[in-house]
């Protein structure tokens, strides 16, 4: 079991920063591969970033490479999202997800655990 706690949202400018936390609790956060998606009302959850178990491996969504960091701390069993150059189209409740192998990483199933999300809002 992983129980997964996000933090770190809010309400940003556009072309401001932020990073998002992602706590988790649980023997097997250090074998799991982590992701990040978002979602907006109405939508369906979004895929935005994932990492490998060793943080060797990271790959991103199209819309937000090159302006979103992720990164894992197994030591403090956290990962983090470190979000620059934000646009309002980033609008979003961003979820933290955790579960097995670093294979078809966009997609939703292929996680066991979540979080509650945390909201991020970007002003224009």
């Amino acid at each position: 079991q992983v129980q997964l706690v996000e933090s770190g949202g809010g309400l940003v400018q556009a072309g401001g920063s932020l990073r998002l936390s992602c706590a988790a609790s649980g023997r097997s956060f250090s074998a799991s591969k982590m992701g990040w998606f978002r979602q907006t009302p109405g939508k369906e959850r979004e895929f935005v970033s994932a990492i490998s178990w060793s943080g060797g491996s990271t790959y991103y969504a199209s819309s937000v490479e090159g302006r979103f960091t992720i990164s894992r701390d197994n030591a403090k069993n956290t990962v983090y999202l470190q979000m620059n150059s934000l646009e309002p189209e980033d609008t979003a409740t961003y979820y933290c997800a955790a579960g097995g192998s670093f294979t078809r990483v966009v997609s939703t199933t292929q996680y066991a655990y979540w979080g509650q999300g945390t909201q991020v809002t970007v002003s224009s």
